[in-house]
C-alpha cells in the first residue's frame, strides 16, 4: 500500500472543499482507495490530504493527471502542494 500526504494552503477552506467532494469519483476512477482530509486548527486554510493507493504507479499517475491539476487550480489551492509518498511497511493497531 503507498500513501500519499499532500500539504497545500487553501483560498477558502469551504470552497475548496467543495470540489475536492465533487472530484472524489474521478480519484476514485484513478486509483485512490482511501483518502483523509486535515485541516490546522490554528490555520483553517492549510490542508492536508493523504490518499491510499494499491501501485506506486497508481499514485505517480494520479498526481500526473491533468484532472487533478485543473480541480486543484479551481478549488482555489494557493500555495504549491507538497507531496511525499510513502510505503506501508507495518500497520499497528493499540
Amino acid at each position: 500500500m503507498i500513501t500519499t500526504f499532500i500539504k497545500h494552503s487553501v483560498k477558502d477552506f469551504a470552497s475548496w472543499k467543495a470540489v475536492y467532494d465533487d472530484f472524489t469519483p474521478v480519484a476514485k476512477g484513478k486509483g485512490v482507495v482511501e483518502e483523509h482530509v486535515f485541516r490546522d486548527p490554528g490555520s483553517p486554510d492549510q490542508v492536508i490530504v493523504t490518499h491510499a493507493f494499491n501501485t506506486m504507479k497508481d499514485a505517480t499517475d494520479f498526481f500526473n493527471s491533468g484532472e487533478l491539476k485543473e480541480a486543484m487550480e479551481n478549488a482555489g489551492v494557493s500555495s504549491a502542494p507538497e507531496i511525499w509518498f510513502g510505503e506501508e511497511l507495518k500497520p499497528t493497531g493499540y
